[in-house]
């Protein structure tokens, strides 16, 4: 099976393609990322801290999985509550960093 065929079934369950089925707070923490981001000049903003940081904030918000072309009446998920789980996200990862930053203990 090449790469390109299995990646394009990765998505789907008897033929069923599920990869239109996204969490809707994915775009909002994006959007809203680079702007916490800036709040914490200390941050270091290497490849897994960022990661972390969205993977942890979207952990912390409830899901809200939609379907391709859904149509979505209400929100429960606010910007208070997506800019709150960002700075959450961001402090623990400032005090728990898993990027080249992180200290060792015995160093």
């Amino acid at each position: 099976m090449s790469g390109k065929k299995g990646s394009e079934n990765k998505y789907q369950v008897a033929g069923a393609d599920l990869s239109g089925i996204r969490n809707r707070n994915e775009l909002r923490v994006l959007k809203m990322m680079e702007r916490v981001l800036d709040e914490y000049p200390g941050v270091s903003r290497d490849v897994l801290n960022i990661q972390d940081i969205y993977a942890l904030a979207l952990n912390l918000l409830p899901a809200r999985y939609t379907q391709q072309f859904s149509i979505v009446l209400d929100d429960p998920v606010d910007d208070w509550q997506i800019r709150k789980a960002l700075c959450n996200a961001v402090e623990k990862v400032r005090d728990n960093p898993t990027g080249p930053d992180r200290e060792f203990e015995g160093r």
